[in-house]
């Protein structure tokens, strides 16, 4: 048991240290995942989805294929399949195909910007023209913009091949992936001894941080065939 009344001196707990990389951050000279630049460097883009729920009926690449100074252009085609396979990515088992999905889309997409295939040539402004020449054709879905409407009994499923754990059964056909149920005490006699009982619906726009830098990823292939990679992410496992 520890004595909270003892009096010590440390050295980092109660202190405020400075921190060593604050100063190249605010004054530009830190080093971020954009600023890495190899020799033969080569620029990638990524042709996006800009339907939130939709089947992708085909994909047309040739044109951007025909492109001087394309060397690829990548679908899900070209991803070896991973149906029903399971693996530990470092943060805990995933489904190999859902995770391989969300890095390009293979038949169906689930938000909008979902990647659908990515260019690689010589130079930005390259591979930002051939993805802009890939054809896609879609069927286009009822898609929802809040969780509301998601949970209704007749809300367009997302994903008809997950189940979902409500209270410990399993359900098809749902978007509410888990319903759990925790109590203390008896509210119903808090209720019905509340002076006074206010019920509200609070809706908030989705928030992000802000960024002091872009999402990007560069890679570098060695002749021992590691891969050193520097990105802009908080998810180095799922990266690796």
């Amino acid at each position: 048991m520890v004595n909270v009344s003892d009096s010590k001196s440390y050295k980092v707990v109660g202190t405020d240290p400075i921190r060593h990389d604050g100063y190249d951050k605010v004054t530009g000279r830190a080093i971020y995942g954009a600023d890495v630049k190899l020799p033969g460097l080569i620029w990638g883009s990524v042709v996006r989805s800009p339907h939130a729920h939709a089947i992708i009926k085909s994909i047309d690449t040739s044109s951007a294929e025909k492109m001087d100074g394309v060397f690829a252009v990548m679908t899900a085609k070209d991803f070896p399949s991973k149906d029903n396979k399971f693996g530990d990515i470092g943060e805990g088992t995933e489904n190999l195909k859902w995770a391989q999905d969300n890095i390009l889309a293979s038949d169906k997409i689930h938000y909008k910007g979902q990647a659908i295939a990515a260019v690689a040539a010589r130079d930005r402004n390259t591979a930002d023209v051939a993805a802009s020449k890939i054809k896609v054709v879609y069927e286009v879905l009822e898609s929802v913009t809040n969780v509301e409407d998601a949970t209704k009994k007749d809300a367009p499923i997302l994903f008809k091949d997950l189940n979902g754990n409500h209270l410990g059964k399993k359900v098809k056909n749902t978007n509410i992936a888990e319903i759990t149920r925790n109590g203390i005490g008896d509210p119903d006699k808090a209720f019905k001894d509340a002076e006074n009982i206010v019920e509200r619906t609070f809706t908030l726009q989705m928030v992000h941080q802000g960024y002091i830098e872009p999402h990007t990823a560069t890679a570098h292939w060695d002749e021992e065939g590691r891969i050193r990679i520097w990105t802009s992410t908080q998810g180095a496992f799922d990266v690796r």
